[in-house]
């Protein structure tokens, strides 16, 4: 039974004692820190986090200011337009656990692109969009015009017709992100349904490569980016999943400070939502101290690591916030009480004799 406005934030404080249940409440209580006191925050996204609809949490946080940048896999930002445009059309697969290879074989005749319990509609999503975003590569390649990658989609999310919407716009993040211009990388782009549909356009000769830019010039439009988003309390760490959208951001920071040989703020916070095993050579499931000795973190960086499924923590902790938003005056009282009880248990190993 809650006794507040913050039920989500009030479940937390309650329940969240120990394991990872613990280091998911520490890293929200941080999380809120270091935004309150007017710190930034950037989320990298990896896996198949739009598929799984992590927009119903991440556009409203877009849209009040709890995220002020983006990296994120080529496959997640499509991922967000088809489910603003073909949402009615997916197929969940809840039993995909006990398919056999001629199960799948039948989604494949149904023209659905199975990940894991759900489905992409073939014709509704990938076709449908293909439709309008050829023709803006086209006209890019006449024109000499060179974008980002993510600059195609924020232009295409915006200029869409409503009535092609079957997703709830409030919900996609894609959107929410393009309507506020939000700083975006998309490292390994090629690596995504549409970057190997606009390969096939290049090599038909009926598109310029030239008309995206690079990972490299991404990187560079990040220096000017950190340097931005740096300023004042600085900008922290929010990374859901491994791989490439998180190795490449992260980066930044070192690339300045030894290859640009320029001063830098290190980042402020660091968090990891990952179920990958931490592991000999596991990048994508490093401790965070094992980034310290590469200058990503610092050892007075705030660091967590939560080994569970984002898809269950991530909508979690970005509710708690938007709550903490709500009534930051109760979160305060709330987090601050959980803390001193904390405190009171905490102890120390003691020296061996």
């Amino acid at each position: 039974m809650t006794t507040s406005g913050l039920p989500i934030l009030e479940f937390v404080t309650r329940n969240y004692k120990n394991f990872n249940s613990r280091s998911t409440r520490d890293a929200l209580f941080a999380y809120w820190d270091h935004v309150r006191s007017g710190g930034r925050m950037y989320v990298a996204m990896a896996g198949a986090m739009s598929s799984a609809q992590l927009g119903i949490t991440l556009a409203p946080a877009i849209r009040s200011g709890l995220v002020h940048g983006l990296s994120v896999t080529g496959a997640n930002l499509e991922e967000s337009l088809f489910r603003l445009v073909a949402h009615h059309s997916y197929k969940d697969f809840p039993d995909y656990r006990y398919f056999t290879k001629q199960d799948d074989t039948a989604i494949l005749g149904q023209r659905m692109r199975r990940v894991t319990d759900t489905s992409i509609p073939e014709d509704e999503a990938f076709r449908s969009v293909e439709k309008i975003l050829v023709p803006m590569w086209v006209e890019a390649t006449k024109n000499g015009e060179r974008r980002f990658w993510h600059e195609y989609f924020y232009d295409l999310v915006k200029r869409l017709p409503k009535k092609l919407f079957e997703g709830n716009p409030d919900e996609c993040w894609l959107l929410a992100a393009a309507e506020k211009n939000l700083p975006i990388v998309v490292p390994g782009h090629e690596d995504s349904t549409f970057g190997n549909i606009f390969a096939s356009h290049v090599k038909l000769g009926e598109c310029s490569a030239s008309i995206v830019k690079s990972g490299i010039e991404y990187m560079a439009q990040l220096y000017d980016d950190y340097r931005v988003l740096s300023k004042g309390k600085g900008i922290g760490f929010f990374q859901i999943g491994g791989g490439i959208a998180g190795d490449f951001p992260i980066c930044v920071v070192p690339s300045i400070k030894y290859d640009l040989q320029e001063p830098v703020k290190p980042w402020a916070y660091f968090c990891q939502i990952s179920d990958s095993t931490t592991s000999y050579g596991s990048y994508s499931g490093a401790t965070p101290n094992e980034k310290i000795t590469w200058d990503k973190l610092t050892e007075d960086t705030p660091m967590f690591v939560v080994e569970s499924d984002a898809t269950i923590v991530v909508p979690l902790m970005l509710q708690a916030l938007l709550e903490c938003q709500q009534d930051p005056k109760a979160a305060d009282a709330l987090i601050k009480a959980c803390r001193a009880h904390t405190r009171k248990s905490m102890a120390k190993p003691k020296p061996a004799k």
